[in-house]
């Protein structure tokens, strides 16, 4: 089930300082004002704000640019825009006409992203002298010669209001955006960052330029620099390439709307085809520059958090709700805290409601919080905040909100407050804005005594920091190559019995360690008529075990700093051994609660019958169907929707403990650890912990097995649905050692693929035509069976839909006609070797790719292989496999949308 779409990242921050100017000579025109604990800021003359994280573990560099500009400044009749000029920004500028292609060719992960008080653009590429170069020259060009051009806007238009669309798929979205329009009577919180749907229709150009050139200037933005990079030859990057832009002449226009006192409940109903029930309460909250911010986040864990807040405890394990949530939006301005629960189709909506609002208005205010609510709340934050310290690319374009909120350093200051925080605070804070007539929900009762509450104004950058004393710098990791052989000659490889252990011990910053684990058990006839007891037994390790309880399952793994799942956690040096055998006793001695099954079915019940008028879920299960060649009960077999709902209702409890007791063991299959751990210390202890458990049931692998299945075309109808799926795929008889691989690789990628928004299907079907907001190609194969597919997935409007398949079938057919460039080919081999530094870089990206390795008897040697017969491909290689495999013929095609709305 998708819960709740998050607002803003960085729930809970902390500290910052101004320290002294640094003594290194600096380029013209660039100041040092503030570091704190790795991060520097630099001014530049015409106001440009910069922050230099480096951090030399890894070999990327990821540049953010924020912009303090979002919906918030958007006038009548212009909602929408900052969204939209987010889209054109993308378009190109005056000496980076087509900055897509470029993207693509040097490996560039990069998008961008709106919110209410900014907007922000951020890269991640490999560290080099000339991809940092590029992206500054380029970012700096798209500051003040975007093109921002009708033709651009005539085209992108399709795909922003395909974006709005599926929003309105969404009940989720639909009920939050409502209530939002419901709790602000005139500040521009009350407006999504999407917009209307005819403003975004009928914007003018000329609104979209001067809103540019008023807010895109470097006196309105701050420049992030994260990853590997020498701090001085960055500064110098900057002032050649942002320092040559003049400081604008204009006056930021001043914003002066305050939300006035609510004197009331606040209501609205939402009433459209669906199958999700949802109950959201709001409540104003001050903006995030508040001394209330730290206890009103520590009050949303507490009362929000899965499975130990008080909200699940009274509405998910009474069976009230399947899920709960609390999300606060920390703004510029004075935000708002929204609760929620997930109810059960069939079940009555009011008792969910009424028990909502009881817990949130009572529950702290008549019960402070325990010292083991508090502790638990603390545990999280430290390690959520260790988390992001220790990873500067992610924690780069982290602080974009932080800065919008009115500083960076706020994430620090928050930090430290939350060690101090008090339970008393938090009931207080809770006792002041979680009040009856501060509440919107879905029905409005005048009232003769209003309990109001008065949301105080913003307190200062200066006031806020005054007290502040940063901490020392997180510790730096060391500089990591991740080439295949350093990979391989760092790993060491453990065979014990039949399970295979992978461990790569390296320095990381601030400690952290990776661990991914997959253990193997049945063959065909045990694994017969369990596949949705397999699924729900698996759900239901961590529930409980012989001596702990499900929360003090989490709270073990608060404690011991673990995030993540069982089979595949992040720990640290420290809580390493802690964490493994945790893990092995959770998976060991899983005892498998009644109230907590009960719960587990509700979940999945709520879940899969969310999907049923999905477009994209809808289409999913329908292709999936259709290559359906097994019988019912194989291990192998898809089990559609409707089937799967009530094979889960007829699920017993006897059921999951039976599938657990004979089949569930250990003993086989591959452990991979990476990151910063003794390695002497740790493979012992993964040996006696995961070695010895056995499964009582024979094994052996159960393969799929290629069939051929006849090409079709079908449609799905989800009415009263805005959003609309064109799924098409290609059954393939391959494995990924087979000489063809790599050269179907490339061809997908320059087709369909890559990370950045240029392809051949995006190139015409999103930016030329603008009738899909995402469209791709994929090709699926493994290293165990030769039953591959390949295939092209799409959104759009449902009036769109048809032109979506004609054309990417006309894609197809001119790719086998006329084959691809040499330019092309080169462009799409230099960003595939990129984006495969990138993958290897992450550590949790190579636990993961140890485990595949192990598994088929491999080592990273195969990846250097396989990436040599890519660098040798020509364009006629890749011409000859695409004709070999990709037949338009044997392609079948599904369609999901309403079908009243399409157009014939």
């Amino acid at each position: 089930m998708k819960l709740f779409l998050k607002l803003l990242l960085g729930l809970v921050p902390v500290g910052l300082q101004v320290a002294a100017p640094a003594s290194a000579a600096m380029p013209e025109g660039i100041h040092q004002t503030a570091s704190v604990e790795g991060i520097t800021e630099y001014q530049l003359r015409n106001g440009l704000r910069v922050l230099l994280y480096p951090d030399l573990s890894k070999p990327t560099v990821t540049v953010n640019v924020t912009y303090l500009v979002g919906s918030r400044m958007e006038n009548y009749g212009e909602t929408g825009m900052a969204h939209l000029l987010e889209h054109l920004m993308f378009k190109g500028s005056t000496h980076f006409p087509d900055p897509d292609r470029e993207f693509s060719t040097r490996g560039f992960h990069n998008n961008g992203s709106t919110s209410y008080d900014r907007t922000n653009y951020f890269s991640t590429f490999q560290a080099s002298d000339d991809n940092l170069t590029w992206a500054l020259r380029r970012e700096a060009d798209a500051m003040t010669n975007s093109f921002i051009a009708r033709k651009d806007l005539d085209s992108e238009m399709t795909v922003v209001r395909n974006e709005y669309e599926k929003g309105e798929s969404d009940p989720v979205d639909v009920v939050f955006k409502r209530l939002l329009s419901a709790m602000y009577d005139w500040h521009s919180y009350g407006r999504t960052t999407i917009g209307a749907r005819s403003d975004i229709e009928n914007v003018r150009i000329e609104n979209l330029k001067a809103f540019y050139r008023v807010y895109y200037q470097p006196d309105n933005a701050v420049l992030i620099i994260a990853g590997h990079f020498e701090a001085g030859r960055a500064l110098q990057l900057v002032a050649d390439t942002f320092g040559r832009i003049p400081r604008p002449k204009r006056t930021l226009p001043p914003l002066w709307t305050v939300e006035p006192t609510q004197d009331g409940e606040h209501g609205v109903t939402v009433r459209r085809k669906g199958d999700t029930q949802i109950v959201l309460i709001g409540y104003h909250i001050p903006a995030g520059r508040s001394t209330d911010t730290v206890a009103l986040s520590a009050a949303a864990d507490i009362l929000g958090q899965t499975p130990n807040g008080r909200l699940h405890h009274e509405l998910v394990e009474s069976g009230l709700a399947a899920q709960v949530f609390a999300d606060p939006m920390f703004q510029h301005d004075p935000g708002a805290m929204v609760f929620g629960a997930i109810v059960k189709p069939g079940d009555s909506i009011e008792p969910a409601r009424d028990r909502l609002i009881d817990v949130v208005e009572h529950s702290l205010t008549q019960t402070a919080p325990t010292g083991a609510e508090m502790d638990r709340m603390r545990r999280a934050s430290e390690t959520d905040d260790e988390r992001a310290l220790a990873d500067p690319q992610s924690f780069g374009v982290a602080l974009s909100d932080y800065i919008a909120q009115g500083d960076w350093r706020l994430f620090f200051l928050f930090r430290d407050a939350t060690e101090r925080v008090q339970a008393a605070d938090v009931a207080a804070s809770a006792q002041r804005y979680f009040r009856r007539d501060n509440r919107t929900v879905a029905v409005f009762v005048p009232e003769d005594k209003p309990e109001r509450a008065e949301i105080p104004a913003p307190l200062s950058i200066q006031d806020m920091l005054k007290d502040f004393t940063p901490r020392a710098t997180t510790e730096a990791g060391e500089q990591f190559d991740p080439t295949p052989e350093n990979i391989d000659a760092r790993t060491k490889l453990i065979h014990a019995g039949e399970l295979k252990i992978a461990l790569l011990p390296k320095k990381t910053k601030g400690g952290t360690v990776n661990v991914a684990m997959a253990f193997h058990f049945g063959d065909l006839q045990t694994l017969t008529g369990q596949t949705v007891a397999h699924e729900l037994a698996q759900e239901m390790l961590g529930r409980g075990t012989t001596n702990l309880s499900r929360q003090q399952i989490d709270d073990e793994m608060t404690r011991l700093k673990i995030t993540g799942s069982l089979l595949n956690f992040q720990a640290t040096r420290a809580t390493l051994a802690d964490a493994v055998k945790l893990v092995s006793s959770v998976l060991q001695q899983a005892n498998f609660p009644p109230s907590e099954f009960e719960q587990l079915k509700r979940e999945v019940l709520t879940d899969l019958q969310s999907k049923l008028d999905d477009p994209g879920e809808r289409s999913r299960d329908a292709l999936l169907t259709h290559f359906n060649t097994y019988p019912s009960g194989d291990p192998r077999r898809h089990i559609p929707l409707a089937e799967r709902v009530e094979a889960v209702k007829a699920l017993t409890l006897a059921d999951v403990r039976d599938f657990y007791d004979r089949l569930w063991g250990t003993a086989r299959g591959e452990i991979a650890v990476v990151g910063d751990f003794d390695a002497e210390q740790i493979a012992p202890l993964l040996v006696e912990t995961f070695g010895s458990w056995k499964s009582k049931a024979p094994y052996q692998r159960v393969l799929n097995e290629v069939r051929a299945v006849p090409a079709t075309r079908i449609f799905i109808d989800t009415p009263d649905k805005e959003n609309a799926v064109y799924r098409a795929r290609i059954g393939l008889d391959l494995r990924d050692d087979d000489p063809d691989v790599p050269a179907l690789g490339l061809v997908t990628r320059i087709f369909g693929g890559g990370s950045g928004l240029h392809n051949r299907l995006v190139d015409r079907i999103r930016q030329k035509d603008g009738l899909s907001y995402g469209i791709g190609a994929a090709l699926q194969v493994n290293g165990r069976d030769r039953a591959a597919a390949w295939g092209i997935g799409a959104i759009a409007a449902p009036q769109n839909v048809d032109r979506v398949e004609q054309e990417a079938r006309e894609e197809l057919e001119r790719v086998l006609r006329d084959g691809f460039t040499h330019e092309e080919v080169e462009q799409s081999k230099q960003g595939y070797r990129q984006e495969r530094v990138l993958a290897r870089s992450e550590d949790g990206a190579l636990a993961s790719g140890w485990l595949g390795n192990l598994d088929l008897d491999r080592t990273y040697d195969f990846s250097r292989q396989f990436e040599r017969r890519v660098d040798a491909l020509t364009a006629e290689q890749l011409l000859s496999v695409a004709r070999r495999y990709l037949d338009p013929a044997q392609m079948t095609t599904v369609v999901a949308g309403d079908a009243k709305k399409q157009a014939h």
